[in-house]
């Protein structure tokens, strides 16, 4: 497991993941043409296995930790989607969870992962370190640690997404100029990346960040990790993470990535966008890369681009809400008067 993470690691990913994890579609819609001025794919893992592209790498993840080791259990933090991926590969697979998640995650979240089998600990976001409650719990009952983004099993996971990209454009007869995926701490950006490497080596990457926690924006600008000012404050809890990862900033510098940022409000327009005019629930943190398509952050191109909506986990209560700012927008986007 030491070494450089490579297309390897990814391909060994996705025969881990044969038969467990779904093979999301690329989708495309006139009115999302329309609206972003060019062509536009859309990769759906808010229709994956809990609802997010995290159980790829929990499930490619967890699989990896040797059979004499899994009666302790894994322990995971997250605001809520790892740790319904986790949840459920640990389910799968018959082992103990304990997730560390954030007092105030999205209710949703907290439920979900609790029926899947998990005990949940709360933590107050902000406040106490996560990753320290983590590992204590983790040298208390033996348990093995499973990192949300900074983690080679985990990235090699959501790597596969980039493969299915690959196949699929490939299929269609495309030649994909751009791929944008929502990053945190950058386990999907850059599995994303290394999944592309065969099949799609000259399409650029962007991370696509909120306004704020656009810490891998401004790491990619200076060529050093940079770290976020506060870990809360955005509607777009799934990705809010302190720095990038050290693995995935190695992967993304190597691949030239680019960076990409977006206001509460687009990420929000974006959700109602998806609600309205393409019937797809998509949570905040999950529809930031369609928000950087939508509001034309992306750089003008000809060639088509893939969006990947990463998450659909969200309480009817911020959908209220992304409908109401969607309201407040006219003319923005279509369906938004």
């Amino acid at each position: 497991m030491n070494g450089t993470l490579s297309l390897d690691d990814v391909k060994a990913a996705a025969e881990q993941l044969r038969g467990h994890a779904f093979e999301t579609p690329l989708l495309s819609f006139k009115v999302l043409d329309d609206a972003a001025g060019r062509k536009v794919w859309l990769k759906p893992e808010n229709l994956q296995r809990t609802g997010s592209f995290k159980f790829r790498g929990a499930f490619n993840r967890l699989s990896q930790i040797p059979e004499g080791e899994r009666a302790a259990g894994v322990v995971a933090c997250s605001s809520g989607n790892h740790a319904q991926g986790v949840a459920e590969a640990a389910r799968i697979l018959g082992m103990p969870a304990v997730i560390v998640m954030p007092e105030d995650a999205p209710a949703i979240k907290l439920k979900r992962t609790a029926e899947m089998g998990a005990r949940v600990v709360t933590y107050k976001r902000g406040v106490e370190d996560r990753i320290a409650i983590a590992k204590a719990i983790c040298e208390e009952n033996g348990a093995t640690f499973v990192h949300p983004y900074d983690d080679r099993g985990v990235i090699a996971g959501q790597g596969t997404i980039g493969l299915e990209i690959v196949r699929q454009s490939a299929a269609l007869g495309l030649d994909i100029e751009a791929v944008a995926a929502c990053t945190g701490g950058g386990g999907l950006t850059s599995g994303v990346a290394l999944g592309l490497e065969e099949g799609l080596p000259e399409a650029v990457v962007y991370t696509c960040e909120p306004a704020g926690f656009d810490d891998y924006a401004r790491s990619l600008a200076s060529g050093r990790r940079e770290v976020n000012a506060s870990g809360s404050g955005s509607v777009c809890d799934a990705i809010l993470t302190e720095s990038p990862g050290e693995l995935s900033f190695e992967v993304l510098t190597r691949r030239k990535a680019r960076g990409l940022v977006v206001s509460d409000d687009e990420a929000l327009a974006a959700v109602a966008f998806a609600f309205r005019e393409l019937k797809l629930v998509v949570e905040p943190g999950g529809a930031v890369a369609l928000a950087s398509v939508l509001f034309r952050k992306m750089p003008a191109g000809n060639g088509p681009v893939v969006a990947i909506l990463s998450g659909g986990n969200i309480d009817p209560e911020t959908l209220e809400t992304a409908l109401t700012v969607c309201s407040l927008l006219p003319g923005k986007i279509p369906g938004s008067n």
